[in-house]
């Protein structure tokens, strides 16, 4: 048996994250989940912190540290996605406050001495959310870029353009600058764009799945698709929403559930048109050193048969 894997979670919840915490939730076997950061992103801050700490306790897993981080991008405004989360992030459900205590550590200085003092090479990085975080400790310790296992990451697009601009996705979009600095490190990435979260649709027959295991966590994960689909049904008319996050942790227990090829990416940071742009090039045309695996295809059924397992579990 394959030892456990060490991550960290970086995110900004988001139902999309919460479906992503959950699915690692349900994986203590293959997932040593050292602690959450979270990011100014889908929502400000504040309630990013509050969310993952809702998610930690609404899975009985209120062991797991939570550290805020980055309340605003490296360079620009931040900017939201409230028009697609709710107000909260965690729309949908009746969700309790969190009682467990958020940790004083900044969440930069969290992963800075987690990637010090862990073997080299054992630590994954998921990045559900802006990069800022990520960004600010290879600015603080660029040593641990040689310390990162990979990070796995939602953002960017290709044939699949933009989602919150023609030509950017949001997690790129809210800080190309953060995004640059990742993508430059050196670290070994896998990237997990629109392409492959636009094919993993909330069907109503697989949300009629997770509804059925009945438990706390499973109704109020349905509740939150069921709220954050609406957003994606009514611009795309597609039968549910793309449900991007969880990707990133799928990947990690079944990566034969994806196809992909290295690319190098490039991130749009002047352009004011397409600002946050991820530029891949897939088609090998440019001669720039690759520095990301780039995601394209998945097994959408197996995914969701994954998910529902692991959520079965908590």
């Amino acid at each position: 048996m394959s030892p456990r894997r060490k991550i960290i979670i970086d995110t900004d919840p988001g139902q999309d994250d919460a479906a992503a915490i959950m699915l690692a939730f349900g994986s203590p076997a293959e997932l040593d989940l050292l602690g959450i950061t979270t990011v100014a992103g889908n929502v400000p801050l504040k309630l990013t912190a509050r969310n993952a700490r809702i998610l930690c306790e609404l899975c009985g897993r209120p062991d797991v540290k939570v550290f805020a981080g980055a309340d605003a991008p490296l360079q620009r405004p931040l900017v939201t996605a409230e028009h697609v989360h709710g107000k909260t992030g965690l729309d949908g459900p009746e969700l309790d406050e969190p009682t467990m205590p958020l940790q004083e550590q900044h969440a930069v200085d969290f992963l800075v001495d987690t990637l010090r003092s862990e073997p080299a090479g054992t630590v994954t990085l998921c990045a559900l959310g802006p990069l800022t975080n990520v960004a600010l400790a290879l600015q603080k310790a660029p040593e641990i870029a040689g310390r990162v296992a990979e990070i796995v990451m939602m953002g960017g697009g290709f044939f699949e353009g933009g989602n919150i601009t023609p030509a950017a996705e949001f997690n790129i979009y809210v800080d190309p600058e953060a995004a640059d600095i990742v993508f430059k490190s050196g670290i070994p990435i896998v990237m997990m764009p629109l392409d492959v979260t636009h094919k993993v649709l909330t069907l109503r027959t697989r949300v009629e799945k997770l509804k059925a295991i009945g438990s706390r966590p499973a109704k109020a994960l349905v509740a939150m698709l069921e709220f954050f689909e609406r957003f994606d049904v009514e611009k795309y008319g597609s039968d549910g929403g793309p449900l991007h996050d969880p990707t990133v942790i799928a990947y990690l227990l079944r990566p034969e559930l994806f196809g992909g090829r290295d690319c190098n990416v490039e991130i749009e940071t002047a352009s004011p048109l397409t600002a946050g742009m991820t530029v891949v090039d897939w088609w090998q045309v440019t001669g720039r050193q690759h520095n990301a695996r780039v995601m394209r295809d998945i097994d959408a059924d197996g995914f969701f048969e994954l998910l529902t397992e692991r959520v079965a579990r908590l």
